[in-house]
C-alpha cells in the first residue's frame, strides 16, 4: 500500500494543471496516466490541421503563459510543446501506463483506496489517498451512435479521433457525421483535398468566426450574456447571411447562453460554410439506414460512400473505475452540478476538466481544487 496525500487520475491538461497548482502550495501528489504519454488525446487522437479554437489568452494553464512568439491561435503541435514545457517547468512526473481499475472511499480510514494496474511491470498497485482528483477527461471514450446497417458498410468507418488528414481520400465519396467543430473542420479538410464530401447536420448550430468568439469572450466580463449574444448573432448573420436554405439553422438561445447552460460550443468556421454555399460540401439531415456502400437519408435521398467519419463526440469513462462518487458525477460520468460549481464532491473528491468549458475551465478547476485542498490540510493541522 502506497500512501499519497493527493491522487490525480489522468495526465491530460486537467491533470497537469492540477499538479502544477498543488506544487505551488508544496502539496505532494501522485499523478497516474493509463497511456504512455501525457495528453494522449492531443498527441495521438487529433487531426493534423487542428488549432486551438480560442485565442491563446483564453487557453493558458495556470502559472505559465505561452511563449511571446506563439501565434494567437496555437497549432496542435505547438500546444503539445507548451504542455511538455509545462511538465518540465513544474517538475511533473506522471506514472504512465498505470490504469486505475477501482477507487473506493474507506469510511473508517477516511481515505480513498485506489487499485491500479502497472502495465509496464505487470503488477497491481494499491494506493491510499486522502484526496482524489478525477482528471481522466470528458473525452476518454469514443462515442459512435447506433446506425442501422453500419456493420454491413464495406468502406472505412472511423471515429474522428482516428482521422488525421484528407489527403488519402482524394476523389472518394466521404460522409462526415456530426456538425461540431471537429465535424465541420474535417468536412472542410476532406473537401479541400478533393474528396466528394457530405456532412450530416441534425441539430441547430451557431456558426461564428474566431474573431467574433474572441470579441464575445471579452464582452461577457462586462455585459450580460443575453446582451452579448444579441450583438454577436447580429454580426454573424451579417457575415454569413441566412444559412437555413443550406441546411444550417441557428438555435433559439444565443451562443454564450447556450454554452453556459448546456456546454455546447458554437462552431468556429474555418471555411466550411463557403464550401457548403459553393456546393462542394453537401448537407444532409439524418441517416436512416446503411445497406452496404449505399447510405439512405431522411427524405428518401441515398448515395454511395467510400468512408464515414463519426465526429460524434466522446463519453467520460470515470464511472467505470470510480465508486462512491455518486454525489459528484451522474450516470454519464459528468458533473451533476452546473459550471462553475461542479468541481467538488463529498469525501475529499474532486473533478478537473469535466465541466466541458475548455482550457479556461480547466484552469479554474485546477486553481479551485488546489486552494480547497490546501484549506482542508491547513484546518487538519490546527
Amino acid at each position: 500500500m502506497e500512501e499519497a496525500t493527493v491522487m490525480i487520475v489522468g495526465a491530460g491538461p486537467a491533470g497537469l494543471a492540477t499538479a502544477a497548482c498543488l506544487s505551488k502550495f508544496y502539496i505532494p501528489y501522485v499523478l497516474v496516466e493509463r497511456e504512455n504519454c501525457s495528453a494522449p488525446v492531443w498527441r495521438n487522437h487529433t487531426y493534423d490541421r487542428l488549432k486551438l479554437h480560442l485565442a491563446k489568452d483564453f487557453c493558458e494553464l495556470p502559472h505559465m503563459s505561452y511563449p511571446v512568439d506563439a501565434p494567437t491561435y496555437v497549432p496542435k503541435n505547438a500546444f503539445v510543446r507548451y504542455l511538455d514545457d509545462y511538465i518540465e517547468c513544474f517538475n511533473i512526473q506522471p506514472r504512465y501506463l498505470t490504469v486505475v481499475e477501482s477507487s473506493t472511499y474507506d469510511m473508517d480510514e477516511k481515505c480513498w483506496i485506489v487499485i491500479a494496474h502497472d502495465m509496464e511491470k505487470s503488477t497491481i498497485v494499491h494506493y491510499m489517498a486522502k484526496f482524489l482528483v478525477v482528471a481522466s477527461g470528458a473525452n476518454s471514450a469514443e462515442n459512435i451512435p447506433m446506425v442501422s446497417g453500419l456493420e454491413s458498410f464495406p468502406g472505412v468507418a472511423m471515429h474522428s479521433s482516428s482521422y488525421k488528414s484528407g489527403v488519402v481520400y482524394s476523389g472518394r465519396n466521404m460522409l462526415v457525421v456530426g456538425s461540431g467543430n471537429s465535424g465541420m473542420e474535417i468536412a472542410y479538410d476532406l473537401a479541400s483535398h478533393g474528396a466528394n464530401t457530405s456532412i450530416v447536420i441534425r441539430s441547430p448550430i451557431h456558426v461564428m468566426t474566431k474573431e467574433l468568439i474572441r470579441l464575445g469572450m471579452s464582452l461577457v466580463h462586462h455585459f450580460p450574456l443575453m446582451m452579448v449574444d444579441v450583438l454577436i448573432v447580429m454580426m454573424a448573420n451579417f457575415i454569413f447571411g441566412d444559412l437555413s436554405s443550406y441546411g444550417i439553422k441557428r438555435p433559439k438561445r444565443g451562443p454564450f447562453v447556450l454554452k453556459s447552460e448546456t456546454s455546447r460550443s458554437p462552431v468556429i468556421d474555418v471555411g466550411t460554410v463557403g464550401l457548403i454555399k459553393k456546393g462542394n460540401i453537401k448537407v444532409i439531415i439524418l441517416i436512416t439506414e446503411i445497406k452496404g456502400k449505399i447510405i439512405e437519408f431522411q427524405g428518401g435521398d441515398k448515395g454511395s460512400f467510400d468512408g464515414i467519419v463519426f465526429a460524434t463526440g466522446y463519453n467520460s469513462n470515470a464511472n467505470t473505475w470510480l465508486k462512491n462518487g455518486e454525489d459528484m458525477l451522474n450516470s454519464e460520468g459528468l458533473p451533476k452540478n452546473e459550471f462553475p460549481n461542479h468541481w467538488k464532491g463529498g469525501n475529499m473528491l474532486y473533478c478537473a476538466g469535466l465541466g466541458r468549458m475548455g482550457l479556461a475551465g480547466i484552469s479554474m478547476d485546477a486553481k479551485n481544487i488546489a486552494k480547497d485542498i490546501k484549506c482542508k490540510i491547513d484546518s487538519m493541522s490546527i
